[in-house]
């Protein structure tokens, strides 16, 4: 078969050309999107996993038991391959999957300690086996779309927020204040009001070069922003001798350590995958449980909801609604990407928001995502390498990305209070709270509590009534466990 046989298959397969895209476009997306999402198989393992039993931190199960951190970046990054490749084959849009941020603090801080590990991560399962029921059924696919058109481009803007302020938090532009307890104001700028450290100042270097190559239209702007930035730190370390930040170095690099790693190859330990049980129904009361699969299963549902309609109405992939065609082969992968992440005790995985930056690269069929799957199963073997990139490199095109996700606000009318309202809420609780999910339902259940109070109830789907009242119940868990002793 010759050359360009092959490539009118992969053309046609994929439907490359039919969304304005090149081979090159979406390999050049892939890696992009890999260079900015690779830091989850360094801070997964953090989250999750301990270095030692004996560390005063270490995050351990009822029992006393953790998760190796060696063991956890390699099924986090084998699951992420795994299923960005599935998702990349089956619902073709360029966005990666991955464990999910929020879940996995969820697992360490509030579920593992009241069970075992392998019960912890059955729980995932349990609640990616009710998310893809809800899958089959067509319901989750008939929520997405009875969401008002606005509310979607609302949710656009504010993923657009959110990333832009993980960019900034994560390249120590934007910290949280040390004594935050005791001031009304929570972040600031830096260190005591200025970047003051070499990291940062690199970051900086990243944004503005992002910034004007992409207003330049220059092809591979954000690759090319990655490499040089990049280079630029290992430059930096190599006379500067900043060290790594570990949570005591302020000044250091925050995740990867830009200094070429005297091991590049090592073999991945596979052993928890499959390490997973059932018997948290056994441990605790039944509906103590069943309380923490539905947090679970209603931040997994939503937070993919949103992060898929920002993604796709920033790749003009989704429809004058904002829905996605083929939306429920999309969610159905989505939502196998909480069993097999559970499964794999990687914590449940989900489309990660940070695929924004494959897209402005140009990337828009699962191709893409083909090319960023390989890349993680790569990871597996090659953990050292892709370490020496630091956030700081990376988080710039995080930047860039929210500012052109602000674009969708045009689709809002600001002019209507009922609208306006949750609008508003909708964008800045997504940044303020750090969860994509928590922004959506305040957007929900305040649009349909102005909508009633303005008379205009029969404009409001059925089913946002009842999503309104899930995250009603998502919101008071906590009140209503106390309430019921659990």
């Amino acid at each position: 078969m010759s050359n360009s046989t092959r490539q009118t298959a992969l053309d046609r397969y994929f439907k490359i050309t039919e969304r304005g895209s090149s081979i090159g476009r979406e390999v050049r997306g892939g890696v992009v999107t890999f260079v900015t999402v690779a830091y989850i198989i360094v801070l997964n393992p953090l989250i999750l996993g301990s270095y030692s039993a004996d560390d005063a931190t270490a995050k351990r199960d009822v029992l006393g038991n953790i998760l190796p951190v060696p063991q956890v970046a390699a099924v986090t990054a084998l699951v992420a391959g795994l299923m960005t490749i599935l998702f990349g084959l089956v619902a073709n849009y360029p966005f990666a999957i991955a464990a999910g941020l929020g879940i996995n603090t969820l697992l360490a801080v509030t579920i593992a300690p009241q069970m075992t590990w392998p019960e912890a991560m059955g729980l995932v399962v349990i609640d990616g086996v009710i998310i893809l029921v809800l899958v089959a059924t067509g319901f989750r696919t008939a929520v997405f779309n009875a969401v008002p058109a606005e509310l979607k481009a609302a949710i656009a803007v504010g993923v657009g927020v959110f990333i832009t302020f993980v960019g900034l938090v994560d390249a120590g532009f934007v910290r949280r204040l040390p004594d935050a307890a005791n001031t009304t104001v929570p972040v600031g700028l830096g260190i005591d009001g200025s970047i003051a450290s070499w990291p940062t100042a690199v970051f900086v270097f990243g944004l503005v070069l992002t910034s004007v190559l992409v207003a330049r239209k220059v092809r591979g702007a954000i690759m090319i922003s990655v490499a040089a930035s990049t280079v630029l730190s290992i430059v930096i370390e190599s006379i500067v001798a900043v060290g790594p930040s570990k949570g005591v170095n302020p000044r250091g690099w925050n995740l990867g350590y830009p200094s070429l790693p005297e091991q590049v190859v090592g073999l991945p330990d596979l052993a928890l995958v499959g390490d997973i049980s059932f018997g948290a129904w056994t441990r605790l009361p039944a509906l103590a449980v069943a309380m923490l699969v539905f947090t679970l299963v209603l931040a997994n549902f939503f937070d993919a909801m949103g992060t898929m309609t920002g993604l796709g109405k920033e790749g003009n992939l989704a429809d004058s609604q904002g829905n996605l065609p083929g939306m429920g082969r999309a969610l159905a992968v989505e939502g196998a990407g909480a069993v097999v992440g559970g499964f794999g005790s990687a914590s449940s995985n989900t489309v990660f928001v940070e695929s924004a930056s494959g897209i402005a690269e140009g990337a828009r069929t699962g191709l893409a995502n083909v090319v960023t799957g390989l890349l993680f199963l790569a990871a597996m073997f090659f953990t050292p390498l892709y370490q020496v990139i630091p956030v700081e490199a990376a988080a710039p095109a995080l930047v860039v990305v929210g500012a052109m996700m602000m674009s969708q606000i045009r689709q809002i009318d600001l002019s209507d209070f009922t609208i306006a309202l949750p609008a508003f809420l909708t964008i800045v609780i997504m940044p303020f709270t750090y969860s994509i999910a928590n922004g959506i339902g305040a957007g929900f259940i305040s649009y349909v509590v102005m909508q009633v109070a303005t008379g205009r109830m029969r404009k409001v789907h059925p089913l946002m009534w009842v999503v309104a009242a899930a995250f009603v119940l998502y919101f008071v868990a906590g009140p209503v466990g106390d309430l019921f002793g659990v």
